[in-house]
């Protein structure tokens, strides 16, 4: 005699896919952000410690960065000690970008997120009895909803 039983569940919730694009874009944002962000504290960095500007990886540093750090350029002046510039206008670059984007992130979860809606459930539930000369066979279907919070 064999016992057999088998399950299947398949789970459907409205708003899902559009939830996971809202995630993705929201970390594509978070993602952009980082990676200027770095690029700008390099910069500083660059610039604190007095890195040859000839080398080519600051001069690509450099130029990539200024297109972010000009509008800010002429706001405060540039202490500085030989090649050693202290770029106050690169850290107030930072701090605006930095709200720029968070308040982006804000704008993209606040239009596109979507709710948790009910998640309708479907069990499949088939079991077999299979005793040594007859086989029979029961099927049983569910149908439930549940509401998450």
């Amino acid at each position: 005699m064999t016992d057999f039983k088998e399950v299947r569940t398949t789970e459907h919730e409205a708003g899902r896919e559009q939830r996971a694009a809202s995630f993705k874009a929201t970390q594509l944002i978070w993602l952009l952000l980082g990676i200027l962000e770095a690029m700008l504290a390099l910069r500083f960095i660059f610039k604190l410690i007095g890195v040859n500007p000839a080398n080519a990886f600051a001069t690509l540093l450099y130029s990539v960065t200024g297109f972010f750090v000009g509008p800010f350029a002429s706001l405060t002046g540039t202490p500085s000690a030989g090649r050693i510039v202290l770029e106050i206008s690169t850290l107030i670059a930072m701090i605006v970008y930095l709200l720029i984007g968070w308040a982006l992130e804000r704008i993209v979860y606040l239009i596109f997120y979507r709710p948790r809606g009910p998640v309708s459930v479907k069990q499949t539930t088939i079991a077999e009895h299979t005793p040594q000369q007859t086989t029979e066979e029961t099927r049983q279907t569910t149908d439930t909803e549940h509401k998450n919070t």
